[in-house]
């Protein structure tokens, strides 16, 4: 009887497939707004920290100011308001002071590509590494990687001209083909996962002038 009725039984293996698939979708979607969410809070929390920490004469108290909201903070909403964080928040919203600018980069980066990128001191340096973060998908250690590698200062664009590095930029955010010279062929390997020399599975990547993988 039993195997007769499994007989009857649909092969339901696709549908188990596309469920599944549905699931997975939604949970990348619900983790991509949540941090979204949470990179807005932390840029907010940064902006009122640097109001209240700069304000005045309240500068040299800084850190007791962090410290001191730290332990209320925790005691009050759980462990993750160390005064590390509350110092990366402030960090964030001086890095980024403009909150257009915030809005897009939550949406696009994770809050860990963005504690990595607002340490970078050079303004033109860290543009570079965050528009190349978005057009190339970079996870959080590629990126670190890169940055490591001094990818920045290994290009040709590093040595221009300030006018011309914030114009070859604005041309990667536009998807604009960047001037001849300015990436070099030579940079083939750079954008590859762990320094990989192999050219297999790339493609030109017309922003850059180098090749990009699948």
């Amino acid at each position: 009887m039993n195997a007769d009725a499994n007989n009857l039984v649909p092969d339901d293996s696709q549908l188990l497939q596309d469920i599944t698939g549905l699931i997975k979708e939604s949970k990348q979607q619900a983790a991509q707004q949540l941090n979204a969410q949470l990179t807005e809070l932390y840029w907010r929390i940064g902006k009122r920290l640097s109001e209240f920490v700069l304000g005045g004469e309240r500068a040299a108290y800084g850190q007791q100011v962090l410290r001191h909201l730290s332990k209320e903070l925790t005691a009050q909403h759980g462990s993750g308001w160390s005064a590390k964080q509350l110092h990366h928040c402030l960090r964030f919203a001086e890095t980024f002071p403009d909150e257009a600018i915030v809005s897009a980069l939550r949406r696009q980066l994770s809050w860990t590509h963005i504690k990595s990128l607002i340490y970078v001191q050079d303004a033109l340096k860290r543009e570079f590494y965050c528009q190349l973060a978005i057009q190339e998908r970079w996870s959080t250690r590629t990126l670190a990687e890169r940055m490591d590698s001094q990818l920045y200062e290994r290009t040709a664009i590093s040595n221009k001209p300030e006018e011309t590095i914030q114009a070859e930029l604005t041309r990667l955010k536009t998807g604009t083909r960047a001037q001849q010279g300015v990436f070099p062929e030579s940079m083939y390997c750079c954008l590859s996962p762990a320094g990989a020399s192999s050219i297999q599975g790339r493609r030109e990547y017309p922003l850059l002038g180098v090749p990009k993988l699948r």
